[in-house]
């Protein structure tokens, strides 16, 4: 087996969805959940609020990591709390006000066709298969339960946990050192050339490309200046197809 390791991006590679991040309905009702207990803000004076301690966390991250920072989105959250005054029980009280925002923002999640079913498969063949994410554990943790995706996996990173995010080679090195995997033995799959592909290659595992819905737009050299640094591609988000394609690379190479 070329490659006993398979490194998983989850959104747009697993999971279709589509986030709405700035709709009223997610100002006014978690405006409203922090009045239940003393918080007082209107919709408005709310949305100023986080994002002024959103782009306040995000300096102070990018301070103390010099290349792709992640922060810790419950602790927006909890400030929020902590500026009007509330200390009682305030970790729980923001984690649950930063899931209630989650969902308010999210139109649609759902996987891709024959995700389960080939990840299953995969690990039946004798893969070990890991989840590498950028995302805020508040939210992917219980959106993968929902969608009956933990299971599937070895191991789940997520970005908040570590502090730095794809395409940093820390974030990439944490699953590898942790988990005694040689990058050699180990192929990345994900939607976004830059932070999975190209991310993947410097921590020096191969990669496959999947050209996904929700893969970023590019200019046309810019993207094929990338799409060439992808080991192997695959197109849609067909897994049925994509596992086949993946059988096919770990057996032929």
């Amino acid at each position: 087996m070329k490659y006993e390791n398979l490194v998983f991006d989850l959104y747009g590679t697993l999971v279709d969805i589509h986030t709405e991040t700035d709709l009223d309905i997610m100002w006014e009702k978690t405006a409203l959940y922090y009045g239940f207990y003393g918080a007082h803000y209107t919709p408005q004076s709310f949305r100023e609020a986080y994002l002024a301690l959103t782009a306040a966390e995000e300096g102070a991250a990018g301070q103390d990591y010099e290349c792709f920072p992640e922060l810790q989105i419950e602790r927006i959250f909890e400030k929020l709390f902590e500026e009007k005054g509330v200390s009682a029980d305030r970790e729980r009280l923001a984690w649950n006000a930063a899931q209630l925002f989650r969902i308010l923002s999210i139109d649609y999640i759902r996987l891709y066709p024959g995700v389960k079913e080939t990840l299953r498969e995969l690990r039946e063949e004798g893969h070990r298969l890991w989840l590498l994410s950028n995302a805020q554990r508040v939210f992917t943790a219980y959106e993968m339960e929902a969608l009956g995706l933990t299971e599937c996996f070895d191991g789940i990173y997520i970005s908040s946990d570590y502090g730095c995010r794809k395409p940093d080679r820390r974030f990439f090195d944490a699953l590898l050192t942790e988990q005694g995997i040689r990058p050699e033995e180990a192929l990345m799959i994900g939607n976004d050339l830059q932070t999975d592909i190209a991310g993947g290659r410097n921590a020096g595992m191969k990669t496959l490309y999947i050209h996904s819905n929700l893969s970023p737009a590019e200019d046309g050299k810019a993207a094929a200046e990338k799409a060439t640094a992808a080991d192997y591609r695959a197109e849609g988000a067909d897994w049925f197809e994509i596992g086949k394609r993946i059988r096919k690379i770990c057996l032929r190479g």
